[in-house]
């Protein structure tokens, strides 16, 4: 039922005008990086904040407690148990999510405003006051348990964890986000308790408003929210040292549809080739039906439903992440057309029309995550996540219009080195044809 209410709130708001965004920039307290937009067109708020709590943060051996404590965060705070806080979050159509990634943890919450004062009061009760009891610690712990027992079955996930396993071996972004089922059976509740209490703090938390209420009245919210946490920055996790195993490597699993999910080392946000590869990969492997790899795998020769791939920067390195999914005995078909794919387009480069096709998507694509106060909050979040300035969003379209072909050229040599693939299959790979004697 609570789905439902929130469900039907959210199809009941209409659409902000696209880019019609004033961007303030606020420090209301030590540690606190706050961008706002003021919008009273529906009488709504949406705020997304990140905290330095991501998987990178877990502790060797315990792989997702970040994700862990990120469950419990709505399972009761204060004197309120896990019933009791969201049965208030659903009577009063408070939407609130916590996702953890690699690097963050995003908190997410939505409100009417004339909610406001309850929802960030209730925000700050699961940040600062979680209560952590032992009945919703061991209902979680199934279901994650669950959950993981699932992902075993399904080649996406297997290779997926494999690929990370394998591509960041040694370093933390190399364990799952959610962990494993030794890592979530090992965690106590004194390790949640410890994780929440050194990570779910101001210092270094990165939030984005976007909604009806002013300014005066926003530093009064978040002051509720946030107010109580310490101040304190955990220990940046490590740079990458090494980065991916190039070649092929195979998980068996008897599945009629092997997946495969392949890498190679990509470029960090503040790289001057960022805007320049974003703009490669979207034409080589991330433009939907009109990239290259889809065409020459899908298209042309039907070895595919679908293959993608994204440039993805985290804090301390990035990668290019691209999957796809082959029948049983076409893989090595489908590893041999994108490896041909990537090395024509280093030594090509993008035709004139490539280019400009990218360009008009990726300019006129970008105001539509701004038709929203959730879709302005979440886009200006990840822009400060990225570590990007506050006028960036004035700036981006600019940057794209001004790469040139000889920008995506250079930047594809330095992304796409087919001979540098790390590739982890779920599932079979045909073995190579024999080599022709001569």
């Amino acid at each position: 039922m609570k789905r439902l209410l929130l469900a039907a709130f959210f199809l009941l708001v209409p659409l902000s005008p696209a880019l019609a965004v004033n961007v303030q920039q606020l420090h209301p307290a030590k540690g606190e990086d706050v961008w706002f937009v003021e919008d009273h067109t529906v009488p709504m708020i949406a705020i997304s904040a990140a905290f330095p709590a991501g998987s990178a943060y877990d502790p060797s051996a315990k792989g997702g407690l970040a994700a862990f404590a990120a469950s419990l965060m709505d399972e009761g705070a204060g004197n309120m148990r896990s019933t009791a806080f969201q049965t208030a979050l659903s009577n009063r159509a408070i939407r609130f999510s916590a996702s953890p990634g690699r690097d963050y943890l995003v908190v997410s919450m939505v409100t009417l405003s004339s909610n406001a004062k309850d929802a960030f009061k209730l925000l700050g009760m699961a940040l600062s006051k979680p209560r952590f009891d032992e009945d919703a610690v061991a209902r979680v712990r199934a279901q994650i348990l669950a959950a993981l027992r699932q992902d075993e079955e399904e080649p996406g996930s297997v290779a997926a964890k494999g690929f990370f396993k394998l591509f960041f071996a040694g370093h933390a972004y190399g364990h799952s986000t959610d962990g494993d089922a030794q890592s979530i059976t090992a965690i106590t509740t004194a390790d949640i308790k410890q994780f929440a209490a050194t990570h779910w703090v101001r210092g270094g938390i990165k939030i984005s408003v976007s909604g009806d209420v002013n300014a005066a009245a926003l530093k009064t919210l978040l002051a509720s929210a946030f107010g109580a946490l310490p101040a304190t920055v955990p220990p940046q996790p490590q740079w990458v040292a090494h980065m991916g195993s190039p070649g092929v490597h195979v998980i068996a699993m008897p599945v009629p549809q092997p997946t495969a999910v392949f890498g190679l080392p990509g470029m960090l946000r503040k790289d001057k080739d960022f805007i320049p590869g974003y703009v490669a990969n979207y034409i080589l492997g991330g433009g939907g039906f009109s990239s290259r790899l889809t065409q020459d795998v899908r298209v042309a020769r039907g070895l595919t439903y679908d293959i993608d791939t994204s440039l993805d920067p985290y804090r301390r390195g990035g990668l290019v992440l691209g999957e796809v999914a082959s029948k049983k005995g076409s893989m090595r078909d489908t590893i041999d057309v994108i490896r041909a794919t990537m090395k024509k387009f280093v030594a090509e480069g993008p035709t004139e029309k490539e280019l400009a096709d990218a360009k008009t998507f990726l300019t006129g694509s970008f105001p539509l995550a701004f038709t929203s106060n959730v879709g302005i909050a979440a886009q200006l979040n990840s822009f400060q996540m990225a570590g990007l300035p506050v006028d960036y969003i004035d700036k981006r379209n600019n940057l794209i219009n001004a790469v040139t072909r000889d920008d995506v050229k250079r930047a594809a040599q330095r992304l796409f080195n087919p001979d540098k693939l790390t590739i982890v299959v779920a599932g079979s790979v045909s073995p190579p044809p024999p080599a022709k004697k001569h």
